[in-house]
């Protein structure tokens, strides 16, 4: 086995069809965290790849910005930085393209599903267009989310929770389940319990 810098922090990958709270989980789980001292910083993909500019122009079909997934994954590494050493925080991934990070980059991945009825509700309020609406609960349908994410990781480090948003507090339990495999996840580092 190649001597990797042990990380403090774990690097979670939150996944899932748009419009099944990626976002929302991701925000309340880093808050969650923080009280906790354990910083994870959330990532919000599609952020930063308006905010960077790492695209190839926008589609107007599918009213979203075509990727430029080198560019992305190159700024990403300086931050994510998994070889480089301890690091002071831990990271969310929340981008709906499970495939696109490297498998060393992740230590949890969360995906979430929802009800296509709930999901159809939610993207239209977000005022998608009909193609893309049609085009995303079909995935869900299809669960293609989870199968890349099948795909991309190791079985094991992969959790499905529901996010049907229709129950209180159902995404504060997604959350807290995180937080317990968080805190987990330290305590085995920090009792040397990794990678064995």
């Amino acid at each position: 086995m190649t001597t990797h810098h042990i990380r403090q922090f774990p690097i979670i990958l939150i996944t899932g069809t748009p419009g099944t709270g990626k976002t929302l989980h991701s925000t309340l789980l880093s808050q969650e965290l923080i009280e906790s001292n354990t910083p994870l910083k959330h990532l919000n993909i599609g952020d930063i790849v308006k905010e960077q500019s790492f695209h190839e122009g926008w589609d107007e079909e599918w009213k979203s910005w075509i990727i430029d997934e080198e560019r992305l994954l190159d700024y990403l590494e300086n931050i994510v930085n998994p070889e480089q050493g301890p690091s002071q925080t831990g990271f969310i991934l929340d981008h709906h393209d499970p495939s696109l990070f490297p498998e060393r980059w992740v230590d949890l991945a969360v995906v979430l599903t929802c009800d296509n009825s709930v999901l159809h509700e939610r993207l239209t309020s977000r005022n998608y267009p009909t193609n893309k609406i049609t085009e995303n609960v079909t995935a869900e349908i299809m669960q293609t989310c989870l199968s890349e994410t099948r795909e991309s990781y190791d079985e094991e480090i992969i959790v499905e929770l529901q996010s049907q948003g229709n129950e209180d507090g159902e995404a504060e339990e997604n959350v807290s389940r995180i937080v317990e495999w968080v805190e987990q996840w330290r305590k085995d580092r920090i009792e040397g319990k990794h990678g064995e």
